[in-house]
């Protein structure tokens, strides 16, 4: 990576770098390959370490890095194109479901999904938490919110918690009819839990995808879908679910 005049540049310094910088990913760097660390990055460009960590941050946003625990700043793979299709006529856990259920207990939604249920102030709820791998790498994670309202039938005794009451859960929320379903798509900051599931920094770029599904004239329950913003892009269609394609794209949809 050579070195840029970017006092000349009338653009943001950071955002000149951003580009040099991608430029450089693809002509000298491989997927996976440890940058060198801001000091020397920031002494190459003649740069200060706070315009250097804007464009780096930016080149995270965009996919094109990953910051990875005890590791550093690496080359990010392509992006996985994650189609969010709008088929109305399948709960979650129906047959070709790609998440995987992990737990279930009771919780007070946030306030936000607890208006979209027209829950009480302090009402618990059951939280389905599932996840979603691709190629042995978690890309999503799910916190499924069910009113008891929405399962009436379920008991404690034939599945009390874990993975066989999320699975519970979700076979009672099947027997409702499905009225529709509706997403939202915003992009986030990832929480330590998500993080975590995620095998992410906190606070790094993630896309939020809420869904809402309709029953009996009310919202029967809310997901909200976490997928890693660095290796996901979402597409749009009518394909009526949602599928993760590999591919050699590296632009966000």
């Amino acid at each position: 990576m050579g070195t840029t005049q970017l006092e000349t540049v009338p653009e943001p310094k950071y955002w000149h770098l951003k580009t040099v910088l991608s430029e450089a990913l693809d002509s000298e760097f491989a997927v996976g390959e440890i940058l060198p660390n801001e000091r020397d990055l920031a002494a190459r460009f003649g740069v200060a370490r706070a315009t250097l960590r804007q464009a780096l941050e930016q080149l995270e946003l965009e996919g094109r890095l990953q910051r990875r625990r005890g590791v550093g700043t690496t080359v990010a793979p392509p992006r996985m194109g994650v189609a969010v299709g709008s088929a109305q006529g399948t709960w979650p856990g129906a047959v070709g479901d790609a998440w995987q259920p992990a737990d279930c207990g009771p919780a007070v939604p946030p306030a936000d999904v607890a208006r979209m249920l027209e829950t009480l102030p302090e009402e618990q709820v059951h939280m389905v938490r599932r996840t979603r791998v691709s190629h042995g790498q978690p890309v999503a994670a799910e916190l499924l919110y069910v009113p008891t309202s929405s399962v009436p039938e379920l008991t404690g005794i034939d599945a009390p918690s874990g993975a066989a009451r999320a699975r519970a859960v979700l076979r009672e929320l099947a027997g409702l009819g499905l009225e529709g379903q509706d997403r939202a798509v915003e992009l986030g900051s990832a929480r330590a839990d998500d993080a975590k599931a995620l095998d992410r920094l906190p606070g790094a770029p993630v896309l939020v995808v809420t869904t809402r599904f309709f029953a009996e004239g009310r919202t029967a329950a809310v997901s909200v879908a976490t997928y890693r913003a660095d290796t996901c892009r979402l597409t749009f269609g009518d394909s009526g679910g949602v599928e993760i394609h590999h591919g050699p794209e590296r632009h966000a949809s």
